[in-house]
């Protein structure tokens, strides 16, 4: 074995279950990596990526899991049926990993410090006085602001940003060979997610360790690794020098992955449509109370005083950070969400009407969320969760209830006869599609959609941007975009309007923005989201 290979992965398979239902989720996977290098492992989920990452560190359950064939050796030692005591001493030592939600990775119960300490009593030894100086100095290796403060601070105190910086110096806490990143950025805004990939970049410099990228976003690929491995239905279709496999690609498969980012822009809209909406001076100030008494002591200004026309057929692309304001302002003219200020739909003052008399109107205000999942009952059928809407607004017979369903099935690409499985047997797309037809079932003339594409693989996205399009030219709807993804408000929104501590920083044509940004904060939002190298000092204008 040559010095400089660190971890050699041979015909490696996974299979979960056994006998007539056994899914092989890997099958005969081999790569390698050498000190110092970043490999990354991309492919659309469901592809095998982060199980082949779990099986390095045997981290798969056992009996459910097992390798049939393969071995994983990692600076000569044989992985694949370790003792618990061998794995204990190559696991957050010689090998640390990343996780992809740093919220659920984390535990809530214990301080910043108790988590990071742990990392370096179990394995370094350490006294808790010197532990808690090396947790101090992780913390401000990467970059957490007024780490000593910090230090007592839980889990949901800190920002998403922040959180995934604490992943990083447990990772790191004991200088390992081989860090495993798996999606370490998917869940983050763009300008956060270009400040953990240098962050990430220059402690690899520093350390001198390999590096396991995985990831969908093939973007990052190209800025962050130097090889790269293809994956699909649990195979490695391709691999090779980045540049070699991006510009030359041999497989199908990779061609596709390559083609499929948000493409075309959103078809010309008429300037003189009707309004359908108008805020003027929308503001949402949630009160801060403390004390025994809970006196109000000041306000989060959620929304600060926006103001926007959304017409006919038009769609706004609302952009910014987490924390900027963005859902609470999709809530807010929805009427879920208690405001002060103008909102007009279609000429009529919504401010001013009852529960009671806002119902009819929903009908024609629908919403999509991000996380298709968890906003569909996994105890209602398909055709269940779609017809609800009717039969609340007491549309149709139940026949003709059913035919409504069916084919709004049909026009967001789902077979009708599906109608009657549940949301669980649907991949993460079509769960998607199937929350735009529970919407679109009722003929609605606007509909908000709060980051819909954010949890999806690339190519998913795309198909879902051109349903939209598509959907929108059919009907005429007004859509009301909320998403920190800036390619995909490209490829659809004709006007962008960019939040910032809950005021618009800047507004304008879609092609103007993108362009020909203003502000310093517009600015830094589109090289982080378009060329990540390009971050650097306009970076420092976001805060974490």
């Amino acid at each position: 074995m040559s010095d400089s290979l660190l971890l050699e992965v041979k015909d490696l398979s996974v299979t979960f279950g056994a006998g007539d239902k056994a899914v092989r989720a890997v099958r005969g996977v081999s790569f390698d990596i050498r000190r110092g290098e970043t490999v990354a492992l991309v492919g659309e989920s469901g592809s095998g990526k982060s199980v082949t990452a779990l099986s390095v560190l045997q981290l798969l359950p056992y009996p459910a899991a097992s390798h049939p064939t393969g071995s994983i050796r990692f600076q000569g030692q044989e992985l694949v049926g370790a003792s618990t005591r061998d794995l204990l001493a190559v696991r957050g030592n010689r090998i640390s990993m990343i996780f992809q939600e740093p919220m659920t990775s984390l535990n809530p119960l214990h301080t910043i410090e108790r988590q990071v300490n742990e990392v370096l009593i179990l394995h370094k030894g350490l006294s808790r006085e010197a532990a808690r100086k090396r947790t101090l100095e992780l913390l401000e290796q990467v970059g957490i602001p007024e780490a000593a403060k910090r230090l007592d601070a839980y889990p949901h105190q800190l920002s998403g940003g922040q959180r995934q910086r604490v992943m990083i110096a447990m990772a790191l806490a004991n200088e390992p060979d081989l860090l495993i990143a798996d999606e370490p950025t998917t869940a983050l805004d763009v300008t956060i997610q270009a400040q953990i990939l240098k962050l990430l970049k220059s402690l690899q410099a520093r350390y001198g360790m390999a590096l396991l990228f995985i990831t969908h976003d093939l973007g990052i690929v190209r800025k962050m690794a130097d090889r790269v491995c293809v994956m699909t239905k649990g195979q490695i279709v391709e691999q090779g020098p980045v540049a070699e496999v991006f510009d030359r690609p041999q497989h199908s498969y990779t061609q596709h992955l390559l083609s499929a980012e948000p493409k075309g822009r959103p078809a010309d809209a008429d300037p003189a449509a009707p309004e359908i909406l108008r805020l003027d001076d929308l503001k949402v100030h949630f009160p801060i109370r403390r004390g025994l008494m809970r006196r109000t002591v000041g306000h989060v200004k959620a929304v600060d005083g926006v103001s926007i026309a959304l017409r006919e057929g038009h769609t706004i692309g609302l952009v910014g950070e987490s924390g900027s304001g963005k859902t609470t302002l999709g809530l807010a003219l929805l009427k879920l969400e208690r405001s002060e200020g103008g909102i007009r739909f279609d000429g009529r003052d919504l401010q001013g009407l009852s529960q009671r008399e806002l119902r009819p109107m929903r009908r024609e205000m629908q919403i999509v969320f991000q996380d298709p999942f968890s906003s569909l009952s996994p105890r209602m059928s398909v055709g269940e969760i779609i017809g609800e809407g009717l039969e609340v607004h007491g549309i149709g017979t139940p026949q003709e209830r059913t035919a409504m369903i069916e084919q709004v099935l049909h026009e967001v690409g789902l077979d009708p006869a599906s109608r009657d499985r549940y949301p669980h047997e649907f991949s993460g797309g079509q769960r998607q599609r199937i929350s735009i037809a529970r919407a679109l079932v009722l003929k609605p003339r606007l509909i908000v959609l709060d980051e819909p594409t954010s949890a999806l693989d690339m190519s998913v996205q795309a198909q879902i941007v051109d349903l939209l399009r598509d959907l929108q030219q059919k009907y005429k709807l007004a859509y009301l975009f909320i998403s920190h993804d800036l390619k995909v408000v490209r490829a659809l929104a004709d006007e962008v309007v960019v939040l910032r501590h809950g005021k618009v920083v800047e507004r304008g044509p879609a092609k103007q923005i993108f362009e020909a940004p203003q502000t310093p904060y517009t600015q830094a939002l589109i090289a982080a989201a378009f060329n990540l190298e390009a971050i650097g000092a306009d970076s420092r204008v976001v805060a974490t």
